[in-house]
């Protein structure tokens, strides 16, 4: 179970069914990421990819703040599917295009698209071997997903530490910590 934390749905709480197997982020963390982003960007102007949407703890959340374009990537069917239904039943059907793939082979896929992102955010498995953490951040940073100021986000575990040119800074929340990764800082802008 979690709840959203702000916007229109705030304090709403929603519970997945008790054989998912997920580690939704916390009130706290999540409270405390989304003050840094709401200093970053306006949320009713931006486009927000989830990488590992989950059961859409972070996705809602984006939706509840009145974010209008928000595309998720899940691999699990079941996973994918309770974050379809709940946005319709919170009436963000919309603003949440949920894509069913394995992340990996979706950025793959997607590498030279269109489409980017002012904001990507990545929550993947604890236990993710470390090389297919530098793996993630190669694939964001190098394929054509952010904006010319976009951000990307990578909540992991605090000890895990991470080594890129367009690395910025970590916030760390007991266990959990965010990565930031910027497009401009490897330009030199």
């Amino acid at each position: 179970m979690y709840r959203i934390i702000s916007g229109k749905w705030k304090a709403k709480r929603i519970a997945a069914p008790k054989n998912f197997d997920v580690r939704p982020t916390t009130d706290f963390a999540k409270e405390a990421l989304f003050s840094m982003l709401e200093h970053r960007f306006d949320m009713q102007f931006i486009s927000v990819l989830d990488l590992f949407g989950g059961i859409g703890s972070i996705c809602l959340e984006f939706a509840s703040r009145d974010c209008p374009d928000i595309t998720t990537v899940e691999m699990n069917p079941k996973h994918a599917g309770f974050i379809n239904t709940t946005a319709q039943e919170l009436g963000f059907g919309l603003q949440v295009n949920v894509q069913r793939s394995d992340v990996f082979e979706w950025l793959k896929k997607k590498r030279n698209q269109s489409k980017t992102y002012d904001l990507i955010f990545a929550d993947p498995p604890f236990d993710m071997d470390e090389k297919k953490y530098h793996d993630l951040i190669t694939l964001v940073m190098e394929g054509d997903f952010l904006k010319e100021n976009g951000t990307f986000v990578l909540e992991h575990q605090s000890r895990q530490k991470f080594e890129h040119p367009n690395y910025i800074e970590t916030r760390k929340y007991g266990n959990v910590s965010f990565s930031f990764f910027d497009k401009k800082k490897a330009e030199g802008l």
